[in-house]
């Protein structure tokens, strides 16, 4: 049998980690984390990581494994990822599992990150202390002059990717553009690519509860944890940013949470909108196990 890493998918809140447990446990295997942020071991309610009991039940690669002080990017995680998958083939064993949310850690791990130039730490204190002086609508212009093509596709709103992008303009003196190639990288395992969804109205109510369930697990005690850090990269992320701005005086409570639930709905949009851009994926209910797993080992009889 040729070695097969099995990409569980979808928006957040759709029910994905109970699947995979019962995945690994069929084909005897563990998970790869693909969630960029419950790789920080500080944030572990907020970030819907895997509980105790679950790690129990599989093994878990990639969660809780970094600081929320650490530098992180794709690139890294695409070389982790890639150093378990072949570890557990190392094993014996011929099926992996990577499951979570985040697209680009995704395709890091698929696909491959194109061969960008590592910034100094120079330049990245540099911006650093521009964002703090100039803020980041006054980066997002420039962004704009340097680099017009990827500021029409980039999210503004995400202070890293448009300070990374400005960092290789300034430090190569080319545009942060001209190094994305999308060229595909070739893997040595194949891959199968599942993605769950349920209907719109349900997976909204899914993610409404869980961010009450994660106020009731203490959500608002492990952010005034990580507060005096919220400047960091790692806590630019739903859940953080509100709770933050509770904190601030900003809004209340309840706004807060409700901002949340609006927050990872609107982000749960754009999950959707980019893994269905990939032809790869075969797209099942949450709960057609046995379909999932007839679909699986057609694949792996296939290879």
């Amino acid at each position: 049998m040729t070695n097969t890493l099995i990409v569980i998918t979808g928006p957040t809140g759709v029910g994905k980690t109970e699947l995979c447990l019962e995945v690994a446990h069929r084909y005897d295997t563990s998970i790869i984390n693909a969630d960029s942020r419950q790789i920080f071991k500080e944030i572990p309610i907020g970030t819907a990581a895997p509980t105790p009991e679950q790690r129990a039940r599989v093994v878990h690669h990639l969660v809780g494994n970094h600081s929320i002080h650490d530098y992180y990017s794709a690139a890294l995680f695409e070389q982790e990822a890639l150093e378990t998958i072949q570890a557990i083939f190392n094993q014996g064993k011929h099926v992996a599992i990577l499951s979570g949310g985040s697209m680009m850690y995704i395709d890091a791990v698929c696909k491959g990150i194109d061969d960008i130039p590592t910034i100094t730490e120079a330049t990245r204190s540099l911006f650093k202390k521009r964002l703090e002086e100039e803020g980041l609508e006054a980066l997002c212009e420039e962004l704009k002059q340097c680099d017009p093509e990827h500021y029409g596709i980039v999210d503004l709103n995400n202070r890293r990717r448009v300070i990374h992008a400005l960092e290789i303009c300034h430090q190569t003196g080319r545009t942060y553009t001209s190094f994305r190639t999308n060229q595909a990288k070739q893997r040595p395992f194949d891959i199968i690519k599942i993605a769950l969804n349920i209907p719109r109205e349900q997976l909204y109510e899914r993610i409404n509860n869980r961010v009450l369930d994660m106020i009731a697990y203490g959500l608002e005690a492990e952010a005034r944890k990580v507060y005096p850090f919220r400047h960091l990269d790692s806590l630019n992320t739903v859940g953080y940013r509100e709770m933050f701005a509770y904190f601030d005086g900003t809004y209340s409570l309840e706004e807060a949470i409700r901002r949340i639930q609006g927050n990872t709905r609107r982000y749960a949009r754009k999950q959707l909108t980019w893994f269905k851009r990939d032809p790869s994926v075969v797209w099942f209910h949450p709960q057609e196990m046995q379909e999932i797993i007839r679909h699986i080992d057609l694949r792996l009889c296939q290879s």
